[in-house]
């Protein structure tokens, strides 16, 4: 028999897992690692259930626990860092080679940018957060995440225009 807690909790929180795994990898880099964040996140949302008053921020405070718990780990633990593929999520169309190499081609420059427009970008892209639910989950204002979006896509366009002129000199 379920309880009220947990069919609230499913209600509000089980849709969204999926969504913190892949934030998770991208953080972490790693699946099992990202794994143990979703499960540390869960738990704390768990327990802090009750003080959520406002459901439309569930997304935005699962998304600064997730980061707040990743914080955590690092402070706890030191890591063996091996040369991997940060980005080896499942890929939908493995067939599709260009598609993949412009797919990892992208995630790297992403990847490149500097960490105050690479992580709003991501939450973006990735969990498909509204400006406002990134300027809660970052503690940021809204007007402050839409000019770092503003400006990490800038530098992504640039990037692009940069590596089509090396490829075009390449050619002649």
């Amino acid at each position: 028999m379920m309880g009220a807690k947990q069919r609230r909790f499913d209600a509000l929180i089980g849709a969204l897992t999926d969504d913190l795994f892949r934030y998770a990898c991208w953080l972490s880099g790693d699946r099992h690692t990202a794994e143990d964040l979703v499960q540390e996140t869960l738990i704390r949302a768990w327990r802090f259930m009750d003080s959520l008053h406002d459901t439309s921020a569930v997304k935005a405070w699962l998304i600064t626990t997730l980061r707040r718990e990743h914080a955590r780990l690092y402070e706890r633990k030191r890591f063996d860092y091996a040369d991997n593929d940060l980005m080896a999520l499942a890929d939908p169309n493995p067939d599709d080679l260009e598609a993949h190499t412009e797919q990892q081609w992208l995630r790297e420059r992403i990847r490149a940018l500097q960490p105050e427009y690479r992580e709003p970008l991501a939450l973006q892209v990735i969990l498909g957060c509204s400006v406002r639910e990134i300027a809660i989950a970052m503690e940021l204002s809204e007007n402050v995440v839409t000019q770092r979006l503003f400006r990490a896509r800038k530098k992504l366009m640039q990037q692009i225009d940069n590596s089509a002129g090396t490829r075009l000199e390449r050619v002649r």
